[in-house]
């Protein structure tokens, strides 16, 4: 649901850079909460995990497509303040270099698909797994249901945006309806894709899930006359912490998935508009659209320029994003680490549990 120029009207899209820059510069500060030296470069590889997802899109009704928007698989994964900076990001290189989203739009698209779907997964995921059983399958249920809920809460956001800023006259109920029904079938896709990674990483990592951090841990039993009950707290002697696990497989694994799926599964995925567009050629919302700033970019719609094989092009394209959002977030969140740990910040007790994980 990437919003290009022309949607919106320049003093709105001013208002919403205002509060992605907002958002972002209180995620930079958040951030550092969040992250340690192992979850940093894999801050990095989660951004370029959802550039690469992001362009398979599948087919979710006759004529229409949708993609992985990604805040509520960042979110669960890494955190919402890093999850908000890794969607960041993934626009970011988008707008600039493929064309995807408009660059006067990047305050929109930022909040749109950046803060309100991370906002609202995380929210949701968080109340799931506070009310249901401490469990691997908890918490991959509650993965799919907080990103079913983000996708059509995002589709929602853009039609305010554009109910207040909106460049045609359209009728607000029609946008409304038309595209919060179509985002909720692209959030059946957004959702199985969520959950099937998450529970993919909470089978072999869980320690480097943010989202279920300290909640997997089962009380220690005690076998009373040939029954399991829970131990009294008194009887609870701390465990010695285990020998930290290396994340360098995870990573390679994680980034050769991404260029595999970028560079290969792109090819294969569905050419038909994406919900906003199908939505704005159907509703007449895109009479005003503009031609895209980095339109001659030679990488513009996911090709590589000079190439003339669709497949080869494509491929490279994806393979050149994926390599680019794995450079810039891995950059970004070490940087972001290295602060951190400059003289007068003070560590939280949640480090102290990476550092044990």
């Amino acid at each position: 649901m990437h919003v290009p120029d022309g949607f919106i009207d320049a003093p709105v899209s001013v208002a919403a850079g205002v509060f992605a820059a907002g958002a972002v510069a209180v995620s930079l500060r958040g951030a550092r909460r969040e992250l340690d030296e192992r979850t940093a470069p894999l801050a990095g590889l989660v951004a370029a995990f959802i550039f690469a997802v992001q362009m398979l899109n599948f087919p979710v009704a006759a004529g229409t497509s949708g993609h992985l928007m990604g805040g509520a698989l960042a979110a669960i994964l890494v955190g919402p303040y890093t999850a908000v900076l890794c969607l960041s990001v993934v626009l970011l290189l988008q707008g600039i270099f493929f064309a995807d989203g408009g660059l006067t739009a990047l305050g929109v698209n930022i909040t749109v698909m950046g803060v309100v779907t991370v906002v609202v997964a995380y929210a949701v995921f968080r109340l799931l797994t506070g009310l249901l059983p401490r469990s691997r399958r908890s918490a991959t249920a509650s993965a799919f249901v907080a990103a079913l809920v983000s996708v059509p809460a995002s589709a929602a956001a853009f039609t305010l945006l554009y109910w207040i800023g909106g460049t045609t006259d359209i009728p607000i109920g029609k946008v409304f309806t038309a595209m919060v029904g179509v985002h909720v079938l692209i959030g059946i896709g957004e959702a199985i894709i969520t959950a099937l990674t998450v529970g993919a990483v909470l089978a072999v990592r869980p320690d480097l899930v943010h989202g279920v951090q300290g909640s997997l841990a089962a009380p220690l039993k005690l076998r009373i006359d040939g029954e399991l009950v829970d131990a009294p707290a008194a009887t609870r002697d701390p465990e010695p912490a285990p020998a930290r696990r290396s994340t360098r497989g995870f990573w390679i694994t994680g980034l050769v998935s991404a260029f595999l799926l970028a560079g290969v599964v792109s090819f294969y995925a569905s050419a038909n508009p994406d919900g906003l567009e199908r939505v704005a050629a159907d509703q007449g919302i895109d009479e005003k659209v503009e031609e895209h700033g980095a339109a001659d970019s030679p990488l513009a719609d996911y090709g590589v320029g000079d190439i003339a094989n669709a497949r080869l092009s494509g491929g490279l394209a994806g393979v050149i994003g994926v390599s680019a959002t794995v450079v810039v977030g891995t950059g970004v969140f070490w940087v972001i680490r290295r602060r951190r740990e400059e003289p007068g910040d003070t560590p939280r007790d949640s480090d102290r549990d990476h550092e044990n994980a």
